[in-house]
């Protein structure tokens, strides 16, 4: 897999969230014509893209906000983590209590409770722009 793509309203509020988790911007570009309203099946698409990947390398996001078709699409900023469709992409984090201090300011608010699943990993959810549900882990011991 190359990497996930979320649309999103506020692209500056999405990627100053998952820069905060500490995922890096890659590259933003504007993206318009013929041969993206061939790949999306619309007319008249222009949109901007940012493109963020963790710091290793081996994983990305594409977050992209619409100009042109206007997004649609139903209320998903309080849609629970059992809805269907794509709910959450699970990042892996050094201290658990550490990224969820630097999300918060970018409005990341607990889904539910951290737990501990046995003593394996610390794990949470985390609701950030858009709705976009995060989950984290952080490997014990």
């Amino acid at each position: 897999m190359d990497h996930v793509s979320v649309v999103v309203e506020d692209l500056d509020a999405a990627v100053a969230f998952f820069v905060a988790l500490g995922m890096e911007v890659e590259g933003r570009t504007p993206v318009e014509g013929p041969w993206v309203d061939g790949v999306c099946g619309l007319d008249g698409v222009r949109v901007d893209i940012v493109m963020v990947r963790t710091p290793d390398g081996h994983g990305k996001l594409e977050l992209t906000r619409f100009h042109s078709p206007a997004a649609v699409g139903a209320d998903r900023a309080g849609a629970p983590p059992h809805t269907l469709g794509l709910r959450s992409v699970m990042f892996a984090v050094d201290d658990l209590d550490d990224a969820l201090a630097r999300v918060r300011p970018h409005g990341g608010e607990l889904v539910g409770r951290v737990e501990r699943y046995g003593d394996v990993y610390r794990l949470c959810y985390v609701r950030g722009p858009e709705g976009v549900i995060v989950a984290l882990a952080e490997e014990l011991g």
